[in-house]
């Protein structure tokens, strides 16, 4: 029986880390994501909420400049350069942090993408 029960438990961790990452507290919205209110305190953490759904679910990498302003709207201006477009996440779920998706572009074609927090 005790075996049982630790080949079990094994398993849950197995599947856990396994799914890590993959599960997302809110399904990414378009909409949602551009005319989102960080600054209101019911929508802190949406952006933070939507990002696994985001990058589980959309093809990032290899769109155009264009497809990304269509999909997450105009970026901060604060740090965007013609090859790096960020978008600020607000607050993450522990209200303590901020942070950014940075978008990167090579030819006008996303290369790669990044979260920074702090």
């Amino acid at each position: 029986m005790k075996k049982v029960i630790t080949l079990i438990a094994i398993a849950v961790i197995i599947c856990s880390f396994g799914l890590r990452g993959k599960i997302s507290g809110e399904k990414f919205d378009s909409e949602k994501w551009k005319t989102a209110d960080l600054n209101s305190e019911d929508n802190f953490s949406l952006r933070w909420d939507m990002m696994n759904s985001l990058r589980n679910n959309n093809s990032l990498i290899g769109m155009s400049k264009s497809k990304i302003i269509t999909l997450l709207g105009k970026p901060d201006e604060g740090f965007t350069t013609e090859n790096t477009f960020r978008y600020y996440l607000g607050y993450t779920d522990t209200g303590i942090n901020t942070g950014s998706l940075i978008v990167t572009f090579d030819n006008g074609i996303v290369s790669g993408i990044s979260v920074w927090q702090g």
